[in-house]
């Protein structure tokens, strides 16, 4: 989920604008992570998920909308209200977010555990609603989204955070494909950090040993 800067300098909190490689020594053998995992919350997220091939609809739900939440805001937030996301949302089910009603958005207005954005909330719903659509024209969403990348995670080897793009060509069709099916928060550098963080792309730098693991073919998220 790290990937761009919207608004204000979030470089120390999203992996695509602070991709320089950090050296961790606390036990060896030392690993060397992408410098944006610098707490214990971004480190096991930089670990085990980001990066990932992501299959799941379900999962490439949660990260669409979390993605679209965290606009303006650092990842971090984000991490830290991640459980409460999961509680509020109905675990990101989508035909359950699709029903919310104006009675549910104004109560999750009012929960202080998640953003309480009307917008962000609003294209939550909205969200759904599209991404039920995809998945009765493609059988999937996960089948729908990695046609972008034409089925296959591209593997990026950038050495520094100065080289890691916020948005590419890919991301510029994903967005446009999405806002003309009527889902919200999805400009490109938000598409871009999506890919990012399900796998569509790894942008890991080279130096992290994450980068390594994932170029090798570890095992998708299913």
């Amino acid at each position: 989920m790290p990937g761009r800067v919207l608004c204000g300098d979030r470089s120390a909190t999203r992996p695509g604008r602070a991709h320089s490689a950090v050296l961790m020594t606390s036990k060896a053998p030392a690993l060397v992570r992408c410098a944006w995992a610098r707490n214990p919350l971004s480190i096991r997220y930089h670990d085990k998920e980001w990066g990932v091939a992501t299959h799941d609809d379900r999962r490439l739900l949660e990260f669409l909308i979390l993605e679209g939440a965290q606009a303006g805001l650092s990842w971090d937030t984000i991490l830290r209200k991640r459980a409460n996301y999961r509680a509020t949302f109905d675990h990101f089910d989508p035909k359950r977010i699709a029903r919310y009603d104006r009675r549910k958005i104004r109560s999750l207005l009012r929960d202080s555990s998640i953003v309480r954005n009307r917008l962000k909330i609003a294209s939550a719903v909205q969200n759904a609603k599209a991404f039920l659509n995809v998945q009765e024209e493609f059988g999937s969403f996960d089948h729908y989204i990695w046609q972008f990348v034409d089925g296959k995670q591209r593997m990026n080897s950038w050495r520094s955070l100065k080289q890691v793009p916020a948005r590419t060509p890919q991301s510029d069709a994903l967005s446009k494909d999405l806002k003309k099916r009527g889902f919200g928060f999805v400009g490109s550098t938000i598409c871009y950090a999506f890919m990012q963080a399900v796998g569509l792309v790894n942008d890991h730098v080279v130096d992290c040993f994450r980068y390594h693991q994932i170029s090798r073919g570890q095992p998708r998220d299913r």
